[in-house]
């Protein structure tokens, strides 16, 4: 029995000395950002915006030391809808979340899915880009009015592709475009793919006439003088790209961005959903992110939590309007 005293004793002081560490780590559950084994799903096939934008910020916030060995695998399907469905589905998952952006909004709602993103945890949103049309580098439009007037002429015989579904950004700026420049938007071609992935195949085989994607997808083939570029979609020049005009200066009056974020599965806690927002608030700082940031021609678009759903609830009313607007 004497024995034991002086064990307990040591036992407590052993706990005093390591347990404030412990307390007060960078990893502790309420301060700090790791999330051991957090998988970050991607709605789309490999090399599309949701893809490009998760690999990304995988990838900066384990090289920051911010959380390690994020999984990042491809859900593909109907737009993004079959990754909406999962990650609803994952009901009180804390260490799931889903790379999405104005695509899924689009897809939730052209494709009456059963599952909204009033049904997830609103996390981020992260970044905001402008999209390109593009061609492939043998192709007969060597500007955008050539491409127009081909257009013009024959609407139903050239095909526009898009990495997204109807309701959708790749959707809606062609759609937009067609407007502006006095074309139907019911009698346009639009061929939709599961990311710009698909779609660059599509573009390089000639299997549509020109597409629609994000800036940071075909940034590379761009460069690399595969694809030209015959106009950007924002109201300014992408830096990148200084020699692409936006529509409205090539007198096209169409003004539109896409974003991207991320969101959780529906029943977390608050300590959970916290982490979460930590985890992108703290990556957002980091100088790789910002170096990501300005290496993809993505505008730094951040904001959190409530606020982030407030936009989600707005972006979804916007899809309604514009679609309704296009006579679609």
């Amino acid at each position: 029995m004497r024995l034991r005293t002086p064990l307990a004793l040591l036992g407590a002081a052993v706990l005093v000395l390591v347990g404030p560490p412990l307390l007060t780590s960078g990893s502790d559950a309420t301060t700090g950002t790791q999330i051991p084994g957090l998988r970050l799903m991607v709605p789309n096939t490999p090399g599309g915006g949701y893809d490009i934008t998760a690999r990304t910020a995988a990838k900066n916030a384990e090289d920051a030391g911010l959380t390690h060995n994020i999984e990042v695998f491809n859900l593909p399907g109907a737009g993004g809808t079959v990754g909406l469905s999962r990650l609803v589905s994952e009901h009180g998952n804390g260490k799931l979340a889903m790379s999405m952006g104005l695509g899924v909004v689009g897809a939730a709602r052209s494709n009456h899915a059963p599952r909204t993103l009033d049904d997830t945890t609103p996390i981020a949103r992260l970044t905001e880009e402008q999209d390109v049309v593009v061609v492939a580098k043998d192709s007969p439009y060597r500007t955008i009015d050539e491409l127009i007037d081909a257009w013009r002429a024959s609407p139903g015989k050239l095909p526009v592709g898009g990495g997204s579904s109807p309701g959708g950004p790749d959707h809606l700026a062609p759609m937009l475009m067609a407007k502006a420049a006095d074309i139907t938007p019911k009698n346009v071609n639009y061929i939709p793919f599961d990311g710009g992935g698909e779609l660059l195949a599509s573009i390089l085989g000639d299997k549509v006439a020109f597409g629609v994607s994000g800036v940071g997808e075909y940034l590379d083939q761009i460069k690399a003088g595969e694809l030209r570029v015959l106009a950007v979609t924002g109201p300014e020049r992408v830096d990148e790209l200084d020699d692409a005009p936006t529509l409205k200066e090539s007198g096209y009056d169409v003004d539109f961005t896409n974003w991207r974020g991320i969101v959780a599965p529906p029943g977390l806690s608050g300590a959970e959903r916290d982490k979460l927002v930590r985890l992108v608030e703290t990556l957002h700082d980091s100088p790789e992110w910002r170096t990501s940031l300005k290496n993809n021609g993505w505008d730094d678009a951040f904001l959190t939590g409530e606020k982030f759903g407030d936009f989600l609830d707005a972006q979804d009313k916007r899809v309604v309007s514009v679609l309704k607007e296009l006579g679609l």
